[in-house]
């Protein structure tokens, strides 16, 4: 079960019981180690839906990048407003139409142009070297 590392580091982030001591009182926090490896974990399950969930994977490969660069699991938008401080320029606006489609658009609204698709191969590539330089 590769994502309890990352629940567990959650719940430890919040450390509000919902009955008994406190999270932090019962559970070790999560090995470093085990918390990158649950983090990029499901990588090639989301490429394989690169171009079928578009935002979600783009968002996800956000959240991944923002956890292992800064050690906190953020929403899917608060991880695309630290990536989007940290891309390139060129990489960016894949990333916030991503961001806005989800903030503010059904799956039945979602669009994107052919220009932001021909992008959202080299924006993960992108994301992805970034990842690799933190594993």
């Amino acid at each position: 079960m590769p994502d309890l590392a990352l629940l567990i580091t959650m719940v430890l982030a919040g450390d509000h019981p919902l009955a008994g001591p406190p999270p932090a009182q019962v559970l070790d926090p999560v090995p470093h180690p085990d918390l990158v490896r649950a983090t990029v974990a499901g990588i090639p399950g989301l490429l394989r839906d690169l171009a079928d969930d578009t935002r979600n994977v783009l968002l996800t490969l956000a959240r991944i990048w923002t956890t292992l660069a800064t050690g906190e699991i953020r929403s899917k938008d608060a991880a695309a407003d630290w990536a989007l401080a940290h891309l390139p320029p060129e990489h960016r606006p894949v990333l916030r139409h991503a961001r806005e489609l989800y903030l503010h658009r059904r799956y039945a609204e979602e669009s994107w142009s052919d220009e932001l698709l021909a992008q959202v191969r080299p924006h993960a590539d992108q994301v992805l070297a970034e990842i690799d330089r933190l594993r």
